[in-house]
């Protein structure tokens, strides 16, 4: 036998098939170690094959398999090629996203436990100073099974005893880490509404393979997603169910375990080592059906599949940034159609380039207009900004989110504030010269974070001391530009000194339960005013929450980015919905220094219609997806001279592709990247527009042709982030 392998090592020198002889033992998607030059190399088995076109006695073998059972499945190995394939990157760096990198690394392994049971057919004498012998072996009476180590802390040197007198046996199993054990959820068994379940019927009986579910914030999208599951579980199929923020997992987990119990198994990054292998583990063998997770849980190794579901479709998250950079949609559609199964994507803001596809017919569209029961959406009120300045109101708060503020505080109900920025305030300046506070190591601003007296880097992570002085000029009189949610928080509490307030970003919520603690916290009322970044937009439902109070409305509006306005629309929306998804009224307060654009008028009264048909018509006038692909080569490495002249050599391959095709491109140009630096790394880019897809195949040709040691050169389609 033959089997036809991929080694682990992610460089385009060794990405092909190698062949290799092996015993009928050696299963196609197992990890094996092979002989590979003088060394030795793991590799994954692909394909199993009676000969080989190499001279048999010339084939090296086959050493052994790492594991008795394939890590991979045929499913997942079919996948692995069309994803190398289609984004143009090594096989063996596509094969590893299938796989934890505990399982690579061997930093997990499988936990055993041995557990203690009363021997069959045993009656036991105790003497009278084997006084712990005859009270363990009471216990045991009244228990039944228990872990050994819980009964050598309690009984001590008792337990060898009676197992050396043959009272009772010992047996080792294998147990399972279990993250969020505590996680306990009441199994609502919600009735469907007639619009939930018609949307349920609609799913199940259409021949299209992708539904956009579009139902504005709080009409019950998650109770469609759990009927659809529960359906394909009774089927004996599995599901997949995506979430685009790792704070909204647990929250997500504890909805299924309630429904499904230990069928879900929660993959994400916060996990620890053995509590990832194992939750891979559980849906490898069939044990759990149910994937729940950030983007990588598409990845998940379930079989069967009856459903995918991508909640909050439109989030930017669902675009890798690291290699390889795969769309989240892409891979789900590819793993539908294999399993002939249903994708269903659900937004109250749809991205509006999976609108335009669904209102054009490649998918289903099934509107859910109103919330649950018909309650209605919180009313929202524009606060402007630039009469509060005039008045000479200097705080973050506007008169009328205060005074809204304070009657929520009173009438014992619960409040968010969003702000899209972490820290105490945006960055550091002098008054005299102008000089900001940047990092060394990126082209950026540092933050100003009082609670550590520091600045931080939002990019590297890199603290420096505060200043005491400008680097520049020497002047003492230095200034915070800009408000973070550090300093929000400390401005609350001194207006509100009896209220509890609470804060949710990057800085508050590190750990594996970080954001999982806040959430609990606010949702079982020990706190009054939550105040976050984008993580307290998406998702959550807090029955208690009457007021939404959002500080920078506008803040994004001004990205350079042809979808700043698209963001700051479903930003808006996703965050007002948070409010009033109870029986009482919500309100929403929008502070802004903008308030005739047009994007928040379109916000205000959630018209998503309106704004779609308003971007659309701009995107086709001025040629930008879904009308044209943006795509961009990015160049980076740690000298700029060597990367500045890899910038070169590439842009004179591009530039061949171009004199061939130039009809299919709108812009075609070299340049920085807006973040020149960062972690070290000068950054380069090749912009182009294109009109035509089919010269992306020669696009990638060019780049892959110029191989430089200490450059990192990649291709990106329609990024998510343009900085």
């Amino acid at each position: 036998m033959v089997a036809e392998v991929i080694v682990d090592i992610a460089h385009s020198d060794v990405d092909k098939i190698f062949d290799y002889a092996c015993g009928e033992e050696i299963q196609a998607g197992m990890r094996v170690v092979v002989p590979f030059g003088r060394s030795t190399a793991t590799g994954f088995v692909m394909r199993i094959k009676e000969t080989s076109d190499f001279p048999a006695e010339k084939l090296k073998r086959v050493f052994r398999a790492e594991e008795d059972y394939p890590a991979i499945n045929r499913e997942c190995l079919m996948l692995s090629e069309k994803i190398a394939e289609r984004y143009r990157c090594p096989k063996a760096l596509v094969l590893r996203l299938f796989l934890p990198a505990e399982l690579r690394t061997g930093k997990a392994s499988e936990r055993y436990r041995s557990f203690v049971q009363i021997a069959q057919g045993v009656t036991p004498v105790f003497s009278a100073s084997a006084k712990a012998q005859a009270a363990l072996f009471a216990y045991l009476e009244e228990e039944g099974e228990t872990d050994a180590a819980i009964l050598r802390d309690r009984f001590g040197s008792a337990v060898n005893a009676l197992i050396k007198k043959g009272y009772v046996t010992v047996e080792k199993r294998r147990v399972m880490r279990d993250p969020y054990s505590d996680l306990k959820g009441e199994n609502l068994n919600r009735v469907l509404t007639a619009s939930q379940s018609e949307a349920v019927q609609k799913i199940n009986r259409t021949e299209k393979t992708v539904t956009l579910l579009h139902g504005v914030t709080g009409s019950g999208k998650t109770e469609i997603y759990l009927t659809l599951i529960a359906e394909q579980l009774k089927q004996g199929k599995s599901a997949i169910f995506l979430v685009p923020e790792i704070s909204l997992t647990p929250q997500m987990l504890l909805q299924l375990r309630a429904r499904f119990g230990g069928s879900a198994a929660i993959m994400h990054s916060g996990l620890s080592a053995g509590e990832r292998f194992d939750e891979w583990c559980r849906l490898r063998e069939g044990t759990a059906k149910i994937a729940i997770g950030a983007r990588s849980a598409i990845f998940a190794p379930v079989e069967n599949i009856g459903a995918i579901i991508i909640d909050e479709e439109h989030d930017g998250s669902y675009s890798s940034e690291s290699s390889p950079r795969y769309n989240t949609f892409d891979v789900a559609f590819l793993r539908a159609k294999y399993n002939g199964c249903k994708l269903v994507l659900g937004s109250a803001t749809p991205a509006v380039e999976t609108y335009r596809r669904a209102k054009q017919g490649e998918f289903q569209l099934i509107h859910l207009p109103d919330r649950i029961n018909r309650r209605p959406m919180p009313n929202v009120e524009i606060a402007d900004m630039r009469r509060e300045v005039r008045r000479g109101n200097a705080s973050p708060f506007s008169a009328v989110l205060r005074e809204k503020l304070e009657r929520c505080l009173n009438d014992g109900n619960q409040a968010i504030l969003f702000l899209n920025r972490r820290g105490y305030s945006q960055s550091v300046m002098c008054h005299t010269c102008g000089y900001v506070a940047k990092c060394e190591h990126c082209d950026v601003a540092l933050t100003y974070h009082s609670e550590e007296g520091c600045l931080k880097c939002h990019y590297c992570g890199t603290h420096y001391h505060m200043l005491s002085a400008c680097p520049e000029c020497g002047g003492t009189h230095l200034g915070y530009v800009g408000t973070g949610t550090q300093k929000v928080a400390g401005e609350l509490k001194k207006l509100y000194p009896d209220a509890r307030v609470l804060r949710m970003d990057n800085d508050t919520t590190s750990g594996k339960e970080g954001h999982f603690k806040i959430l609990k916290q606010f949702s079982e009322r020990k706190a009054d005013i939550l105040v976050g970044t984008q993580m307290v937009a998406k998702g959550h439902d807090f029955p208690s929450v009457t007021l939404v109070g959002i500080l920078d409305a506008d803040m994004s509006l001004h990205f350079p980015d042809y979808r700043s306005s698209e963001r700051t629309f479903q930003l808006i929306t996703q965050v007002a919905g948070r409010s009033g998804r109870a029986e009482e009224q919500g309100e929403v307060v929008l502070q802004t220094y903008d308030p005739e654009n047009y994007i928040l008028r379109f916000a205000v009264t959630y018209d998503y219609e309106g704004f779609y048909q308003h971007e659309i018509a701009m995107r086709e006038a001025t040629m930008f997806p879904p009308f044209a692909k943006i795509v961009r080569v990015m160049v980076t490495g740690g000298d700029d001279g060597v990367t500045l002249e890899a910038l070169r050599e590439v842009y004179e391959k591009l530039q061949e592709v171009y004199a061939k095709h130039s009809d299919a491109f709108l812009f075609f140009h070299k340049m920085h990247a807006p973040v020149k630096r960062i972690q070290n790394k000068f950054r380069y880019q090749v912009l182009m527009r294109l009109t035509d897809a089919s010269v992306l195949k020669s696009i990638y040709n060019a780049v892959s042709a110029v191989k430089r040691k200490d450059v990192l050169i990649y291709v990106e389609e329609n990024p998510a982030n343009l900085s």
